[in-house]
C-alpha cells in the first residue's frame, strides 16, 4: 500500500536523476527502528557505486527531485546514502481510514497475478502419516494461503508416493498373511504389519525378495490381481490422509502420485538420451554436469542398469506435466532438507532439456522436528509418533487449558476451542522458526497464553472481540464504515500501532517472495504487543465521540489483520476462550 505509493515516487525520481538506471531494484522496506523513520531504502548505494558516483550525493540529488510532499513529513539522507521516509500523520489516517471503511487491509492483490503451483505434504501410500509429514503439509499450506491471499492463481499438488519397490512386498503379505478383521479395524496399521513383516523375513530368506520381485513386476506389466490389490491399498490410504487433512484444514486441488506419470517415463528417457543430455555409464542412463562445479561430482542417473525409472526420472516427467498442463510461472516443492541434492540435479537437466522454460523453480526445504534430547522426534520406545496421535494429544492438552481457564463454558464449545487452539500451536511451533533450521517440540512452550505462541495471539484477537461483545450488550449498534472518518491516530501508542498496521502487506508479500512464514508470525507477535500498549495507554469504550469511535475502529482493524494473518498461517480463531 504506502510503501508500493512511495516507492513508485522514488523510482520516478531515480530515473530523473540516473535516466539509464534499472528501477526496478530501488525497493522501499520499513525501517528497522522507528526511530529513523518510517521506511528507508538502501538501493541508492549501490547504484551510484556502479557509476563511480558519491551515494550521500545522488541519495541528496533524488530526494530533492522526490515528489512525495503528501505521503512524508520529511525525507532525510542518512548514513553512507539511505534514504529515511517519515510519513504525515495524514497518510497514515487516509489509509486507514480506506481499511476501515472495507477498501483494502493494507496489501492490493498481485497485478499481473502469477500461476503458482505449490507441491507438498507428499506421503507414502500403505504407511501412517507420522509427525515428520508436519512440516511439508503446513508449510505448504501456508505458502499457498499466503499466495492465495495475495492474488495469485495458486495450484496445490499432494505428490503421493503410490508406486514403487516397496508394493511387490506389499502384494506378497497382501496375498499370504493379510488378517482382514485388523484391515478393518485399523488399514494403514495392517498394511504397515504387512511390509514390516515381508521386509523383515526378506532380508535372510531370498526366496522371499524374490517372491517380491516377482509381484511387482506382474503389477508394472499390469495384471489384474496385483492392480486391484494396489487400488484397494491406495484407496484405503487416501482415507486416512483425507481425515487428516480435513482436521488439518489442508485441501488440495489435485494428488497426482508417482503413478500418474509411469506412461510418460520411457519418453523422457527417450529424449534426453535422444538430445544427447544424458548417456550411458555402467549400463545406467546418466545426466553429467560437466559444466556447473557444484554438481560436477554428482551425476544423476535418470534410468538405472536394470532398465528401471527412478525419483529424478518420475519428477522430470512431473514437472513436464505441469508445464504442459498448467502453464505456471513457478513451482514451489516443498521437502526436506537432505533432498537438496536431488532437487539440484532435477532443476539442472531440466533446464539442459527445456532451456526455453521461462518457470522458477524453487526447491522450499526445512529441518527436523527434535525431542527435547536434542535427538529426532520419537516416542519414548523409540518409534515414530503418528500424526493422528500427535494431533489428539494437542487437542486434549488444549481442553485441559481451557477447561481450566474458562468451566463455565459449555463442554461442546470448550472442546471446540480446545481444537482451535491444540492444532492452532503445533503449526504456529512449526512455523514460527526460519525453516530451514532444525526445532525442539515442546508442549509447554507451544501450549503457552504467554510469548510468541499461537494460543497468545488467538487471545489476542479474543480480547478484542469481547470489546464488542461489550459494545453490544449496551445495546449499541457499530458501523465500521462511519467509524473510520473518526480513524485519526496522534497519541505514541495509536500511532505505533497504526504504523505497524500499514506493514501487513508488505510483510505478506516479504513471505511470499522468501517462502518464510516465520515473518508473518514475527509481525503478528509484534502486533498483538503493540495492540496491548495501545489498550493500556488508550482508553477505548470509557471515551466518547470521535476519539471513542476511531480508538474502536482501531481495535476493529487490529483484529482483522491478527485473523487474516492467523488464517494465513492456517490458524482458526475462536471468538472466545
Amino acid at each position: 500500500m504506502l510503501h508500493h505509493f512511495l516507492e513508485s515516487r522514488l523510482q520516478a525520481a531515480v530515473k530523473a536523476v540516473l535516466p539509464d538506471a534499472d528501477v526496478g531494484s530501488v525497493l522501499v522496506r520499513p525501517c528497522p527502528d522507528p526511530k529513523f523513520g518510517d521506511y528507508q531504502s538502501n538501493a541508492l548505494m549501490a547504484l551510484a557505486k556502479a557509476r563511480g558516483l558519491n551515494p550521500r550525493n545522488v541519495a541528496g540529488d533524488v530526494a530533492r527531485k522526490l515528489d512525495a510532499a503528501d505521503l512524508c513529513d520529511r525525507v532525510e539522507v542518512a548514513g553512507p546514502g539511505f534514504l529515511n521516509f517519515h510519513l504525515r500523520r495524514t497518510a497514515v489516517a487516509h489509509t486507514l481510514q480506506a481499511a476501515a471503511r472495507g477498501e483494502h487491509l493494507f496489501f492490493t492483490p498481485a497485478a499481473p497475478p502469477r500461476t503458482i503451483v505449490v507441491d507438498f505434504s507428499s506421503p507414502n501410500v500403505a504407511k501412517p502419516m507420522h509427525v515428520g509429514h508436519i512440516r511439508s503439509t503446513i508449510l505448504g499450506d501456508c505458502l499457498a494461503r499466503v499466495l492465495r491471499l495475495l492474488g495469485h492463481r495458486v495450484i496445490t499438488d499432494n505428490h503421493l508416493g503410490d508406486w514403487g519397490t516397496q508394493f511387490g512386498k506389499l502384494i506378497v503379505g497382501w496375498k499370504h498373511h493379510l488378517d482382514p478383521a485388523a484391515l478393518e479395524r485399523d488399514p494403514v496399521a495392517e498394511m504397515e504389519r504387512l511390509y514390516r513383516l515381508v521386509n523383515h523375513a526378506s532380508e535372510t530368506d531370498p526366496a522371499v525378495l524374490e517372491a517380491a520381485r516377482q509381484e511387482l513386476v506382474k503389477l508394472q506389466r499390469g495384471d489384474a490381481d496385483n492392480l486391484a490389490i494396489w487400488r484397494r491399498m491406495l484407496e484405503l490410504s487416501q482415507h486416512q490422509f483425507d481425515a487428516i487433512y480435513a482436521r488439518l484444514g489442508v485441501r488440495f486441488d489435485h494428488t497426482l502420485g508417482e503413478s500418474f506419470y509411469n506412461p510418460r517415463l520411457h519418453d523422457v528417457v527417450a529424449e534426453l538420451i535422444a538430445r544427447g543430455i544424458a548417456r550411458e555409464s555402467d549400463g545406467a542412463q546418466v545426466v553429467f554436469f560437466d559444466d556447473d562445479p557444484e554438481l560436477k561430482a554428482h551425476p544423476a542417473i535418470i534410468q538405472k542398469s536394470d532398465g528401471a525409472a527412478n525419483y529424478a526420472t518420475t519428477d522430470l516427467a512431473t514437472l513436464a506435466y505441469r508445464l504442459e498442463t498448467w502453464r505456471p510461472d513457478e513451482i514451489i516443492y516443498v521437502t526436506d532438507g537432505r533432498q537438496q541434492l536431488h532437487f539440484k540435479q532435477m532443476f539442472a537437466t531440466f533446464r539442459k532439456w527445456h532451456p526455453e522454460a521461462r518457470v522458477t523453480l524453487a526447491h522450499v526445504w526445512f529441518g527436523s522436528i527434535l525431542g527435547e534430547d536434542g535427538k529426532p522426534f520419537k516416542t519414548r520406545a523409540g518409534d515414530t509418533i503418528k500424526l493422528a496421535d500427535l494431533l489428539d494429544e494437542a487437542e486434549e492438552r488444549a481442553l485441559r487449558i481451557v477447561s481450566m481457564k474458562s468451566p463455565e463454558l459449555p463442554e461442546t464449545e470448550r472442546r471446540e476451542i480446545a481444537r482451535m487452539v491444540g492444532l492452532g500451536a503445533v503449526k504456529y511451533q512449526d512455523l514460527l522458526p526460519n525453516r530451514q533450521s532444525d526445532y525442539v517440540f515442546n508442549w509447554d512452550k507451544m501450549l503457552a497464553l504467554s510469548g510468541n505462541t499461537a494460543p497468545y495471539l488467538q487471545y489476542a484477537f479474543t480480547r478484542i472481540r469481547s470489546i464488542f461483545r461489550k459494545l453490544a450488550e449496551t445495546g449499541e449498534a457499530w458501523d465500521a464504515r462511519a467509524a473510520a472518518a473518526h480513524l485519526r491516530p496522534a497519541v505514541p501508542a495509536e500511532l505505533a500501532l497504526a504504523r505497524h498496521l500499514l506493514n501487513f502487506g508488505h510483510t505478506l508479500e516479504t513471505v511470499a517472495a522468501e517462502y518464510r512464514p516465520n515473518y508473518l508470525c514475527n509481525y503478528l507477535y509484534e502486533l498483538a504487543g503493540r495492540f496491548t500498549d495501545f489498550y493500556e495507554a488508550c482508553p477505548v469504550l470509557k471515551e466518547t465521540g470521535a476519539t471513542r469511535a476511531g480508538r474502536l475502529a482501531l481495535c476493529d482493524l487490529t483484529a482483522r489483520v491478527l485473523q487474516t494473518g492467523l488464517h494465513a498461517l492456517g490458524i482458526e480463531t475462536p471468538e472466545r476462550m
